[in-house]
């Protein structure tokens, strides 16, 4: 599922090529039936929230967009191609397209229905007015794992389970801790640094965590993929103790840690 940077990337890439003009919108496969709602308006801006994504139009329409496991937007250049597979929405500007497909979400909202959206989220890293003290508040008062809050939007938005995996391990938490247990100045050192993290990530387009002393030994799990401390590392040794990394179960999602540097 992509995380929070991968939207914020997305917005200001589509912010860019599309926002103060109109826009032709359709949805080839016909799934986004409102799509005509929006079809020919200016797209006056993208706005995110966690690993939620707007598209606002002139007039007040709203177009919401969660990508869930699946989702993804491709683009291109105009003319664009003939549609290729099951694409939910296409929009097309002077010079740029996009199409999407598999989303969880695509659908028309208005303001009252994205402040129920954000309603029911934490702050989010990358924006500038995230407060953080509401996610301190959040997790200083549960029992819950701190590995299961970091994953909760309600508590951060826009966590998954890259950089929660990672950033506990940078800060030396036991995953399995209970957020309670988790004091305010240890809060505040996770939280700037999973700020600075994520907005590496909006920049180079990709997840950037391990340290340059570290950055040496075991490859990536994939690839194209940057080299992680513990994310699917499982069995492998530590980059910094030589512990083998663990990996388990939690609320569904597979976690992942090392048991000596984290304690």
């Amino acid at each position: 599922m992509p995380e929070g940077h991968t939207l914020h990337r997305l917005a200001r890439l589509h912010q860019r090529r599309f926002a103060g003009a109109p826009v032709s919108v359709s949805s080839p496969q016909g799934r986004f039936t409102d799509a005509a709602v929006v079809d020919g308006r200016v797209f006056t801006r993208a706005s995110v929230w966690g690993k939620h994504l707007f598209h606002h139009y002139d007039g007040g329409p709203i177009v919401h967009v969660h990508l869930g496991l699946y989702g993804t937007f491709t683009e291109a250049t105009v003319p664009m191609p003939l549609p290729v597979g099951q694409v939910r929405m296409r929009i097309v500007g002077a010079e740029y397209g996009t199409d999407l497909r598999g989303p969880t979400a695509c659908e028309l909202v208005d303001e009252a229905q994205v402040s129920a959206i954000l309603d029911r989220l934490g702050p989010d890293p990358l924006r500038r007015d995230a407060e953080p003290d509401v996610a301190l508040a959040r997790i200083a008062k549960s029992r819950k794992a701190i590995g299961a809050l970091l994953m909760d939007q309600r508590v951060i938005a826009g966590v998954g389970n890259v950089y929660r995996s990672e950033l506990l391990f940078r800060h030396h938490i036991d995953p399995y801790r209970p957020g309670r247990d988790v004091g305010g100045d240890e809060f505040a050192e996770a939280w700037t640094d999973l700020v600075e993290l994520m907005k590496v990530g909006v920049r180079r387009g990709k997840i950037v965590v391990v340290r340059p002393e570290h950055d040496h030994g075991a490859p990536s799990y994939r690839p194209d993929r940057p080299r992680t401390y513990v994310y699917r590392r499982a069995g492998e040794p530590c980059r910094v103790c030589g512990t083998p990394i663990r990996t388990a179960e939690l609320e569904g999602r597979n976690l992942f840690w090392c048991p000596t540097c984290q304690v």
